[in-house]
């Protein structure tokens, strides 16, 4: 039995009625609980999340995501992936990293909602300018998806700071579309940049994982990536790849659909052939 798993079973007797549920799931299902939200946890063990917060504080922890940390190291759970190893030669790791990939697409795309996805292009089309916020591993992301609008000839700029983030946020207002790209859904500062732009009347949209979470409340439109990742990790590895399928889909419907677009691509590839040999 692991460290905070030891702890939880001396101090269970001292423990409060439903704390006592807490740490039971958690004796029960420890290996189950790093891939889960806190509503989703809370739910499962019959009591808040306020609860649960003050359940993880008093093992010691800052909040439910370092429990679930401090449970996935102590269990061994692979950073990258349960199913690669040590033993796995480079070629098997590639393979394997496909399969993830194909997996997470195959699932985002039975999962993704049609109308949302509409919603999202035709809201990229009339925007008057958009903004891009992502950090840490979505910040690529975002930076790719104001790359690609911006060679159709859409005012859009990816902010990747969260300073930035907020600045930005300030000058949105009617006409503005913020995207946010979050995987875990949980980022303090995209959730209150959005918040923000749609307090001054911006239209807002985000990238996220399948389940609920703190971006969605504060999104108009919402599209949904599904992949295996537990949300303890560092980086969302497949999940990632699936984010890049959306903002290609939408990219690829305006080039279909955005009055003036294959003018901008074409003067775009004109413009960028003196810097090719």
């Amino acid at each position: 039995m692991n460290k905070t798993l030891l702890k939880i079973k001396n101090e269970y007797d001292a423990l409060g009625k439903a704390e006592k549920k807490i740490a039971d799931v958690l004796l029960n299902n420890d290996k189950s609980v790093p891939s889960m939200f806190i509503g989703d946890f809370a739910q499962l063990c019959d009591c808040s999340v306020a609860t649960v917060t003050r359940f993880s504080k008093k093992l010691g922890f800052n909040g439910f995501p370092q429990l679930k940390i401090a449970l996935a190291r102590e269990k061994d759970f692979s950073p990258v992936g349960e199913n690669i190893t040590a033993a796995d030669t480079a070629a098997e790791v590639f393979a394997k990293i496909c399969n993830d990939i194909y997996g997470s697409l195959e699932r985002t795309k039975k999962s993704i909602n049609a109308d949302e996805l509409q919603k999202c292009c035709e809201a990229v089309i009339s925007a008057d300018k958009i903004f891009l916020f992502g950090l840490g591993n979505s910040a690529s992301v975002a930076q790719d998806a104001a790359h690609k609008l911006f060679r159709l000839g859409k005012d859009s700029t990816a902010y990747t700071d969260n300073h930035m983030q907020a600045i930005a946020a300030t000058h949105t207002g009617k006409g503005s579309l913020v995207i946010g790209v979050s995987h875990s859904g949980k980022s303090k500062d995209i959730v209150d940049a959005l918040k923000l732009s749609r307090e001054n009347g911006a239209t807002t949209v985000a990238i996220t994982s399948l389940g609920n979470h703190p971006l969605k409340k504060v999104s108009d439109i919402v599209l949904n990536t599904v992949s295996e990742e537990t949300n303890y990790r560092i980086l969302g590895l497949s999940s990632r790849i699936a984010q890049l399928a959306i903002i290609d889909a939408i990219y690829s419907y305006l080039v279909c659909h955005l009055p003036g677009a294959i003018d901008s691509i074409n003067k775009t590839e004109s413009a960028l052939c003196s810097k090719k040999y």
